[in-house]
């Protein structure tokens, strides 16, 4: 029988605020998109399609108990990875990456559903887990080998920007649990000569391009410096109030590389300037204390561990983008949520907003 609470305490706030970003992001991408020659169906729709979809998905996690998710937690984990090994075996290359599956009827990002799953699979361990003093080096050993498994794997597609994400996300639920000091400093001692290893072996060179033109844009400002050099531009030029609607010269004008996904929010700050980008990191901060209201809320600790999860993955997300986008960030192809033009990160995205208004539903029931 459906209890009524569930309704009466439904979180409306959470949810217009996200509808909200959506709007914005579905006039901008718009805005973005406006100068395209592209036949067939405007980005802008395409948006609005997977809104519908993500909106979908999103009532349908928040309708069954999230407790649910903590019996498939292992399972989901493991179906992903296998996922993962298919993409690198018999996946789709597209601009030098092997990062999707062929369905036919659309391509699936297995990187990006891990990131769902990667908090589950976090909650699920931690839940059962005591910890009383904080995590020693010896109990971090199973939970990072939960993370480095996909963390390798995604690596390998090459996409190093959701392999950070996925970590940082892992990490945020760490921290969240508790890792004594110690076991803390052994790990960045050991950071150091993995990072040597790393930039060694392991990282392509337009990767290592990337981090170069980071430090000094202007190394290559016709090549892979030009991202970041235009980015900066836009956003400038947008001073106070902004171009105004469809006049940003930088967008318009196609100076802007990838300007309705990675740098959506460089066309909004040129066409809206500095109190457009206010209202918006308005936005997102309120999303993310809200996030964490509910996480503080509830009564049972996978919940709480599940709403840290979701919250660092749309804090990291909105960093990393806002900080690529003026030059704070190495370029590394992050979207910024429900902002940013993308199908399966408005759908991963709308998925953890389910499973935060899941929790927050029911938060008086345990």
């Amino acid at each position: 029988m459906f209890d009524r609470r569930l309704f009466t305490n439904f979180d409306w706030t959470l949810l217009g605020v996200v509808l909200l970003i959506t709007a914005f992001g579905v006039i901008n991408i718009y805005s973005a998109s406006s100068s395209y020659r592209d036949v067939g169906t405007p980005y802008y729709l395409k948006q609005l399609y997977w809104i519908v979809a993500g909106l979908g998905l999103c009532l349908t996690v928040c309708s069954l108990d999230y407790h649910m998710l903590e019996d498939f937690a292992y399972w989901l984990y493991g179906g992903v990875l296998i996922l993962l090994v298919l993409v690198l075996v018999a996946g789709k290359t597209s601009m030098g990456a092997t990062r999707w599956i062929n369905l036919g009827f659309f391509n699936m990002q297995p990187s990006e559903p891990m990131k769902i799953v990667i908090i589950m699979t976090f909650a699920r361990f931690f839940s059962r887990y005591p910890v009383f003093k904080g995590l020693t080096l010896k109990e971090l050993l199973q939970p990072l080998l939960l993370l480095g498994i996909p963390a390798v794997l995604i690596m390998k597609q090459p996409d190093l920007g959701t392999a950070i994400l996925v970590s940082l996300i892992a990490g945020s639920m760490l921290l969240f649990v508790g890792v004594r000091w110690t076991a803390l400093a052994t790990i960045f001692a050991a950071a150091v000569p993995t990072v040597v290893v790393a930039w060694q072996f392991l990282l392509h060179d337009y990767q290592k391009k990337r981090i170069y033109n980071f430090l000094n844009p202007d190394l290559d400002p016709l090549g892979s410096g030009y991202h970041i050099i235009q980015s900066k531009i836009a956003v400038g030029s947008g001073a106070t109030f902004g171009k105004g609607f469809m006049q940003g010269t930088q967008s318009q004008l196609r100076f802007l590389p990838e300007q309705h996904t990675d740098f959506a929010f460089s066309v909004f700050a040129e066409e809206w300037g500095f109190l457009g980008c206010l209202l918006m990191l308005t936005l997102y901060l309120f999303l993310i204390l809200w996030g964490l209201g509910i996480a503080k809320r509830c009564n049972d600790r996978f919940g709480s561990l599940l709403a840290v999860g979701v919250t660092a993955m749309l804090f990291w997300h909105i960093a990393i983008n806002m900080g690529m986008v003026i030059g704070l960030m190495p370029v590394v192809g992050v979207p910024l949520p429900f902002f940013s033009y993308g199908g399966t990160s408005m759908v991963t995205s709308m998925v953890g907003i389910g499973i935060l208004l899941n929790i927050s539903m029911r938060r008086f029931m345990f």
